[in-house]
């Protein structure tokens, strides 16, 4: 019966007679046990009730993993003293239905991370498919002071909460108009081994500003439990509370959900952002009991404050190279065309002297540094090594011309299956059709008829949903002019491409 147990550990959730008739063929496997009289049936569902306890042999697989992975020995407790000293960071679907652009509702990941010492969740942000360049931007989220928005209350500002903000604001000018949220500097991450985690980028980003990146081992959930329990808490103190709450499973799931009222994906992540500041931050955690009163929880914030007093702050302030960095990166040839990624040019002036030259990186056989962003395939970055000390050359794509809005890998991909065998410019144009048939919305009955696949729509709608650029105005806010009404066309002044490495507060 034991050795039936242990069968189950991996395999998948059976019932308790599936169990002793596995047990009853062991037996009569052994050549050492004929004659052995085989007790009545409810002697062995008694048997197994005492044999089965705490496996979870027939119930949930999931649990049952968990438990059989789990060591032997009692458990250790790594000590966290100062904020960002211990830090945990994981990925999970959200159980809020989101409405993206074209009448899209689905379902999002939430990463987050979590500092040990304060139970402070650093940073959140939720994305349609989770990428490493986004487990990258949480890094800068955490160093980043929380400003404050349109229409919070004044009640959620820095200025008024339980943390010493005359003090900071004396080191960080950042915290003048910042939120009630601690700036937390990573010093070791704890991450399990999904891909986003364990990537090159995710990886660079951690060494580039000195951080410790610690994988647990492999199906070991319970070597990061703060944050796995920190995400099933803003499941029940959060998204059940948000009109699309789907629930955590099929069965708990409501009818008709993606025709009632949803959020779009940048309004949701706002009132997550809220939520974290005004709930979880003020929030008593068991987990934030001083030994000296045992009787009272604190809350993060509070947590925060009293580290300060003997851990001190430093600022870390991102300057737009820090932000290029954390991009993911990649090795090529700068050829006499230019860069080629995915089907796509990308040519300037300054690469004109570093044409079919060697980079001066051994290691990487002389190719060049280039990161760029998967959201943004309008423009990518080359390190140029030759300057003392180093610079970014910002190189454009192109075909830039051919569309307007920004857009990302999902949608150029996408385009590339519509054209197959295409050229560059054929691509670019079907890339252009799919982002205009997002912009133009759901066809009317007044439209021709127009044959668009479900996942069309999808790709377009995730497409706007983490494109960069500002949203369009609504043209039915807008009132009609009069037919006596001058219509003198007014001069356009197009809006510039945003640039990491400008001045910000240099007049022009």
């Amino acid at each position: 019966m034991r050795e039936a147990i242990e069968e189950t550990a991996g395999a998948s959730s059976k019932t308790i007679g599936f169990v002793v008739w596995r047990a009853t063929q062991i037996l009569n496997a052994r050549e050492d046990t004929e004659g052995i009289e085989m007790p009545s049936e409810r002697t062995l569902y008694r048997l197994f009730d005492r044999l089965a306890a705490g496996t979870h042999a027939t119930g949930s697989a999931t649990t049952r993993r968990s438990v059989n992975a789990r060591p032997p020995g009692p458990f250790g407790e790594v000590p966290a003293c100062a904020p960002g000293e211990w830090m945990q960071i994981d990925s999970t679907p959200l159980d809020v239905l989101v409405r993206l652009d074209d009448g899209i509702a689905e379902k999002v990941e939430l990463t987050a991370m979590i500092d040990l010492a304060t139970r402070s969740l650093a940073a959140v942000v939720l994305r349609p498919t989770t990428k490493a360049a986004d487990a990258s931007a949480l890094l800068a989220r955490s160093i980043t002071p929380e400003t404050m928005r349109p229409g919070w209350s004044d009640a959620l500002r820095m200025s008024r909460s339980a943390m010493p903000h005359r003090r900071l604001l004396a080191l960080d000018e950042r915290l003048e108009h910042a939120a009630a949220k601690p700036v937390i500097v990573p010093d070791t991450i704890v991450c399990d081994h999904g891909k986003v985690f364990i990537s090159n980028n995710f990886r660079a980003s951690c060494r580039y500003l000195g951080i410790s990146l610690q994988p647990t081992h492999k199906a070991s959930p319970f070597e990061k439990g703060a944050i796995e329990k920190t995400l099933g808490s803003v499941a029940t103190l959060f998204a059940q509370f948000v009109a699309g709450y789907t629930g955590r499973s099929v069965d708990r799931r409501g009818r008709g959900l993606e025709n009632g009222p949803l959020w779009s994906l940048p309004e949701l992540q706002s009132l997550l952002e809220e939520w974290t500041v005004a709930v979880w931050q003020n929030r008593p955690h068991d987990a934030l009991r001083d030994p000296d009163s045992p009787k009272r929880a604190f809350s993060p914030n509070e947590k925060y404050a009293t580290l300060l007093e003997s851990c001190g702050y430093v600022p870390a302030p991102l300057s737009g190279e820090d932000y290029i960095e954390l991009l993911p990166e990649r090795w090529q040839a700068i050829n006499a065309y230019g860069i080629r990624i995915n089907h796509r040019t990308y040519d300037a002036r300054e690469l004109t002297p570093m044409r079919r030259q060697h980079s001066g990186v051994a290691e990487k056989k002389g190719l060049w540094e280039i990161h760029y962003d998967p959201y943004d395939v309008s423009r990518i970055w080359v390190r140029d090594r030759r300057s003392e000390p180093a610079r970014w050359i910002t190189v454009f794509w192109k075909h830039l011309h051919r569309v307007g809005v920004p857009f990302g890998e999902m949608a150029w991909d996408h385009a590339r299956e519509q054209v197959p065998g295409g050229s560059e410019e054929q691509i670019a144009d079907a890339a252009a059709a799919l982002l205009r048939r997002a912009h133009d919305g759901p066809a009317t009955e007044a439209d021709p008829p127009v044959k668009r696949s479900k996942r069309d729509r999808r790709i377009a709608a995730r497409t706007r949903a983490t494109a960069t650029d500002r949203p369009s105005p609504d043209s039915s806010d807008v009132e009609p002019l009069p037919d006596d009404a001058d219509t003198e066309v007014a001069k356009v002044i197009p809006l510039g491409l945003f640039d990491p490495l400008a001045n910000p507060w240099r007049r022009t």
